[in-house]
């Protein structure tokens, strides 16, 4: 799910892998370093990733690929 006010989006991916809150912090440092992204929040319990950005810096495609390189799998929620 993605909606869009003004510069920045709001997107909300669906994680897979988590095993332990440790993955929590690591998700967070690295999507929250990549250029444009104004806040990261992932939901343990939920398995939920929340990204505030602005699309014209990073895409999707971007933070999906960013939490692959953490060693888990995310895709753009349907709700």
């Amino acid at each position: 799910m993605t909606t869009t006010t003004a510069t920045t989006t709001h997107t909300v991916l669906r994680a897979e892998g988590f095993s332990c809150p440790s993955c929590v912090a690591k998700i967070e440092k690295r999507v929250g370093r990549l250029k444009g992204v104004d806040a990261v929040k992932v939901h343990f319990a939920s398995a939920r990733i929340e990204v505030d950005h602005d699309p014209a810096h990073v895409s999707v495609e971007d933070i999906v690929a960013a939490v692959a390189k953490t060693g888990y799998t995310a895709r753009p929620a349907a709700f």
